[in-house]
């Protein structure tokens, strides 16, 4: 076999510009950049400034952009708060609701508790007038039993004599 007289680095050192060659005459392959990637939305706050404010002459630029930012700030807090405010409301009125119901509820239990006493005053009448009608009827048989028996103060008992006292005592 016949060696190359080439020393081995050199071969080396010819692939490396072969393969840097080849790669220079390919078309470029369009890979991702990253700025061909769309930036995540972010909320841009809004342009306007509120009514309650204005800049004054002679604020330098940062100074006007900064007391913006701040203002904005400021104004997202408000309408956070009025938005709670009206989260406030709907409850306001819901207990307002339950106010109401209950109210009814209470004449309802008002009405229940009439009926009760009417009932009541009712069963106390009940219980009284045959209580009344017990003793007229137990009356009216005692009087019937005096008649039937006749008078008992006209007859004279018989005295019936007593034994004497027997002396079997021990």
């Amino acid at each position: 076999m016949a060696q190359s007289t080439k020393h081995p680095l050199f071969s080396t050192i010819n692939l490396e510009r072969e393969i840097e060659e080849e790669f220079r005459n390919r078309p470029p392959v369009r890979e991702a950049q990253p700025t061909d990637i769309a930036p995540p939305a972010v909320r841009a706050p809004a342009l306007s400034m509120p009514d309650y404010v204005e800049h004054r002459e002679g604020a330098t630029e940062i100074g006007k952009l900064s007391a913006e930012a701040v203002v904005r700030e400021y104004e997202s807090a408000a309408k956070e708060i009025e938005t709670m405010g009206l989260e406030l409301i709907e409850r306001v009125k819901q207990c307002e609701n339950m106010t109401r119901d209950a109210l009814a509820v209470i004449d309802e239990m008002k009405e229940t508790a009439a009926r009760y006493r009417t009932e009541a005053k009712r069963i106390f009448l009940e219980i009284e007038d045959c209580s009344l009608v017990t003793a007229e009827v137990r009356k009216i048989c005692n009087e019937m039993i005096e008649k039937i028996a006749g008078p008992t103060t006209a007859q004279k008992p018989k005295k019936v004599k007593s034994a004497p006292p027997s002396d079997s005592a021990s």
